[in-house]
């Protein structure tokens, strides 16, 4: 489970570098995971601090850091 969870945050990765700031939407539509695996992916990223989740209203941006 948690090389899965490593090989989804390379693809989220891979989204933020190519495109640049997205929404969990937007993420979620690029890389085609499910909730529970693109959260894991993006808490990995955020606890390696390599990428900055803000909220703004109602949604949920992440963007390289």
């Amino acid at each position: 489970m948690v090389e899965q969870i490593g090989i989804n945050a390379g693809k989220v990765w891979t989204i933020l570098d190519e495109k640049g700031r997205q929404n969990v939407k937007e993420i979620k539509k690029a890389t085609k995971l499910t909730d529970k695996d693109l959260y894991a992916a993006l808490g990995w990223l955020a606890r390696e601090g390599k990428v900055a989740l803000d909220a703004e209203e109602k949604e949920v941006f992440a963007s390289l850091s």
